[in-house]
């Protein structure tokens, strides 16, 4: 773990650190903090916009760990590693409540704070990321319009375009729950990878037996309690964002020419792993 030392010159000689090195430092190599802290070109003179571009800018480093870590999860699992799954799951617990934490900074703007640098922002608009859009193919919810904002970026567009096609981290966790023995049902296995997720009856029966037999399943209700907790905090980012973005410009067009808020509130209701849900009525 890095250590902070202060600038204080007391203490011993054999106590201080190496201040003295060829070009950069080993910090700054390893972290590129240089780089990253020079990320921030601003657009307008007001001074809240920079605690709104970095704000974003920290959204999308975390965007990529995230990625990261249920890409790991669902390899794990096509592996049938479970432990490695449940490890990458559970720290992107974590990154998603460090990521929701980051609305903070954002979540009480007036719409005068936010009008003061709106217009820099031109038609760019957070659904145009294509680290979100991993997230939420990731997370089963898939469309191919999505890729059209990125054909301007041939090697972004052919990455979302690979991730379209590749099965989610729910498919995966289906998969294998399948391969345990238990009744996923092979329309849903063979299902077109590139669409939606739809939920199905036969799955939430599925996850239903699971948890009504959870001494004999105690692996599998951990998984799926792991994964409630990815799509419960997923919720909350998507509520944040609209109680957010619904305080700063009310109900007026999002930038880029999305529906705003109207857009925000259909996306808050969908849920993440919607039968992990539904099957608890049944329990």
């Amino acid at each position: 773990m890095s250590t902070f030392p202060d600038a204080s010159g007391t203490g011993s000689v054999a106590d201080a650190p190496n201040l003295d090195f060829a070009g950069t430092t080993p910090y700054e190599d390893y972290v590129q903090a240089d780089v990253l802290t020079h990320l921030q070109h601003l657009r307008s003179d007001d001074p809240g916009e920079m605690v709104f571009l970095v704000t974003t800018q920290v959204m999308e480093l975390w965007f990529t760990v995230i990625v990261h870590e249920w890409e790991t999860a669902s390899r794990a699992l096509r592996e049938d590693r479970v432990p490695v799954a449940m490890d990458a799951l559970k720290r992107s617990v974590r990154e998603l409540e460090a990521l929701n934490h980051s609305w903070r900074p954002l979540a009480q703007l007036t719409p005068g704070q936010f009008n003061a640098y709106r217009a820099a922002l031109g038609e760019g608009s957070g659904f145009q990321s294509a680290m979100y859009r991993r997230m939420e193919f990731l997370l089963g919810d898939k469309a191919a319009s999505m890729l059209v904002p990125h054909r301007g970026a041939p090697r972004v567009h052919a990455e979302l375009e690979k991730a379209l096609q590749e099965p989610s981290l729910y498919d995966e966790v289906l998969a294998f729950l399948s391969r345990r023995g238990l009744p996923v049902p092979a329309s849903v296995l063979s299902r077109d990878l590139s669409q939606r997720y739809e939920p199905s009856p036969e799955v939430e029966a599925v996850w239903a037996g699971i948890y009504a037999d959870a001494d004999q399943n105690g692996e599998l209700v951990r998984l799926g309690e792991a994964l409630s907790d990815v799509a419960e905090l997923v919720w909350r980012w998507r509520n944040d964002h609209l109680v957010a973005t619904r305080r700063a410009m009310g109900a007026k067009t999002g930038t880029g020419g999305s529906a705003g808020v109207a857009w925000l509130e259909k996306r808050a209701q969908k849920n993440v792993f919607p039968e992990l849900w539904t099957a608890r009525s049944h329990v």
